[in-house]
């Protein structure tokens, strides 16, 4: 286990006032005690995201952990408090993914243990990592917290990248109540976001120390960048935006079929679940309006590219004159037994020819395939049905149908990579994301899934449409707002008119480029207030 060894006394100014009381506090604790606190604190932050949105709770849960960086006595120490920090918070911001292991838990519920600590254990690296890297022994506050901001950020950057990437729950998440704060994220995408929100953080930390004037200047500089970012998220969801000469309104018909998560492992009604959601597509009035009907992540859990029969039956949800978008199985070969099957989307029109189809690229770890298989293949088997694994689909592709907008397919947690969503060679006109949040219950899962998906709206200026098994189902303009909803647990066919795309936004150009930008001047910021206290100390 990490451990954390604290110095006699507090860098800096941090001796006095509330920090330096909590520090001292913190310091009486015994080493359990105060890896405890730290993880305490990092669950409160996590009540920060979707659906508590307690977004006061994250600036708490960073600023104890800031406080307790500042009197640890090396970057290692620092480290650990970062990763216990870190594991509070991924074992409060990830456990509902235990949900997915007991649907079936003679078979899975002996992995929740490992799996959900495990993750936990390795996401807290990144945090850790950040703090670490933050560390100074005599940089003055205001520098740690510029130097964390930036630190943070690419270590986001880094768990949203490697080993498949996970970017979940990023700190800018904390603000997907709020359509205005989420505006930024249209110039540097929530990287940025995230930068200025533990930027705003690290500022609440340098006003508990006791100063009058260093609490003024903090409060006053984060009271000017709040309304900076406020002010320019009100002026452009203020502004009057020009709609493509080539737009065509568009109705889609969003379907939630709420089947059961056991019902849809087994396939043991798989033709009632497959009749219910017929029903809700074609016995909802208003279909001969409608331009496409969508159904949700493997709503045939068939292979429909392979069974003309059942093709014939699916395609009688298609509009007269449109189409029908489901999530489904695609197998390789076409006859017999498949080597190979990708977890994948078919567009059919009513003459039940599969028209489009595209294959999902990013797959779920345990969930679709088993990570180093050759090692752990014998003694762990992916959640999903079938003893092989999915294969992976070649990337974002743009798909074009009758009657529709070209749109960019998003199946399950694609959704949640920013700028990896969509093919810039052939930009399209909206975003369409299938998913099955059934695995995860009535848990948080599903509603943090959802406020990921509002991000990626923001950041690429495209409507998103979400058709869901059960989690919600909605329609996303390209501001990030929610037109309207199917919340979670319920079934029905929600009528959605598809708003126009805007121009591409600063992010979907130029990607990282502002990002990078701020980084570095926080990066020199910090290194620059260092040396020079240290030339003064000198």
């Amino acid at each position: 286990m990490p451990a954390i060894a604290l110095r006699d006394t507090p860098q800096g100014a941090a001796a006095s006032g509330f920090a330096g009381r909590y520090q001292a506090w913190y310091q009486r604790r015994g080493q359990w005690a105060q890896r405890l606190i730290l993880m305490i604190f990092g669950a409160i932050a996590a009540l920060a995201f979707a659906p508590v949105n307690a977004l006061p709770l994250f600036a708490v849960g960073l600023v104890a952990l800031i406080w307790t960086a500042e009197i640890t006595d090396s970057r290692r120490s620092a480290f650990a408090a970062g990763w216990w920090w870190g594991f509070g918070h991924c074992l409060a911001g990830f456990f509902w993914i235990a949900n997915s292991f007991l649907i079936d838990p003679v078979r899975f519920g002996w992995m929740v243990p490992p799996v959900i600590a495990g993750l936990a254990a390795y996401m807290a690296v990144y945090p850790a990592l950040a703090v670490a890297a933050s560390w100074h022994r005599n940089a003055p506050a205001l520098a740690r917290v510029l130097l964390l901001a930036a630190a943070w950020t690419i270590a986001e950057w880094l768990r949203g990248h490697l080993l498949t990437g996970f970017p979940w729950n990023l700190a800018a998440y904390v603000w997907s109540f709020d359509a205005p704060m989420m505006q930024s994220a249209a110039l540097w995408g929530a990287w940025g976001l995230s930068f200025f929100t533990v930027l705003l953080a690290g500022l609440l930390s340098l006003m508990g120390r006791g100063s009058r004037s260093v609490t003024i200047r903090a409060a006053v500089a984060s009271a000017v960048l709040l309304a900076a970012l406020y002010g320019y998220g009100s002026f452009r969801l203020g502004m009057t935006w020009a709609t493509p000469a080539d737009y065509k309104p568009v109705t889609l018909r969003l379907v939630q079929g709420n089947i059961d998560q056991w019902e849809k492992l087994t396939g043991a009604h798989r033709d009632r679940d497959i009749a219910q959601h017929l029903r809700l597509s074609v016995m909802t009035p208003g279909i001969e309006k409608v331009q496409a009907v969508i159904w949700p992540e493997t709503a045939a859990t068939l292979f429909l590219d392979r069974s003309e029969d059942w093709r014939r039956y699916v395609a009688a949800a298609a509009p007269p004159d449109g189409v029908l978008i489901t999530g489904t199985l695609r197998g390789d070969p076409p006859q017999g037994e498949p080597d190979l099957y990708w977890n994948s989307l078919a567009v059919i029109d009513p003459q039940a020819e599969i028209v489009a189809t595209a294959d999902k690229f990013h797959l779920v770890p345990l969930g679709e395939y088993v990570p180093m298989r050759d090692i752990l293949g014998p003694f762990i088997t992916k959640l999903t049905a079938g003893a092989g694994d999915f294969s992976a689909g070649p990337g974002p592709v743009t798909v074009r149908a009758p009657g529709l907008p070209p749109f960019s397919p998003l199946i399950c947690y694609e959704v949640i990579f920013p700028g990896a969503v969509l093919d810039p060679a052939d930009r399209p006109a909206w975003l369409l994301n299938v998913t099955n949040d059934g695995w995860f219950g009535r848990s948080p899962g599903p509603y943090q899934h959802f406020a990921s998906a509002r991000f990626r709206a923001v950041e690429e200026g495209l409507p998103l449409a979400r058709a869901a098994n059960t989690g919600i189902t909605g329609m996303i303009d390209p501001f990030g707002r929610v037109t309207a909803a199917l919340s979670l647990g319920t079934e029905g066919a929600l009528d959605v008119l598809l708003p126009a795309p805007l121009a591409p936004t600063v992010f979907a150009r130029i990607g990282l480029l502002l990002s990078v930008v701020l980084i570095f001047v926080a990066l020199a910021a910090g290194v620059g207030l260092t040396m020079r206290a240290n030339r003064h100390r000198v």
